[in-house]
């Protein structure tokens, strides 16, 4: 491959990850407030907390792979931000992290520090982490009678992967 079909590469695949995070931060701005308690099931993590271990398990496996670019992490994986916006900031920090662990180790040429056979992997696995907590949250909210419609969430999260520049 050429350097410019490299960076193509690279770029769409920065843009899935940064996609992905749109979501995640799209599906915690759709939750009801009166909702962000909800837990599945008793000793689940609430809602709140689940979007907390996401944000905490970024900033880990950053800190752990490529601490070149680590940020401070919160106290614990299930600490609570009660404040939406500033719980959507986190994950926007903990996402640009990630983008950074990736960029910096594939431009550089350098290896993860501890996981993964290639800085992608990190990407692949933090999307796939977001997914699977992103189907517990709904499906808590629907055992909690408080299910999304599909045409409401649809184009805020499964449609994001959809649209084209």
């Amino acid at each position: 491959m050429s350097h410019r079909q490299d960076r193509d590469l690279l770029d769409a695949l920065l843009d899935a990850w940064d996609r992905n995070n749109l979501i995640t931060v799209n599906l915690l701005r759709a939750i009801p407030e009166d909702a962000l308690e909800i837990r599945p099931m008793e000793g689940s993590p609430s809602i709140l907390e689940l979007f907390a271990h996401l944000h905490f398990v970024r900033l880990v496996f950053v800190r752990m792979d490529a601490p070149e670019v680590a940020r401070p992490l919160p106290p614990g994986q299930w600490t609570v931000e009660r404040d939406r916006d500033r719980m959507a900031r986190m994950l926007d920090d903990s996402a640009a992290a990630v983008r950074d662990a990736v960029t910096s180790r594939l431009t550089s040429g350098r290896a993860m520090e501890v996981h993964y056979d290639h800085p992608i992997l990190m990407l692949q696995h933090l999307i796939w982490h977001d997914g699977y907590h992103h189907g517990q949250v709904k499906l808590a909210l629907k055992m909690a009678g408080r299910a999304f419609d599909d045409e409401e969430i649809g184009p805020v999260t499964w449609g994001i992967w959809m649209q084209k520049a």
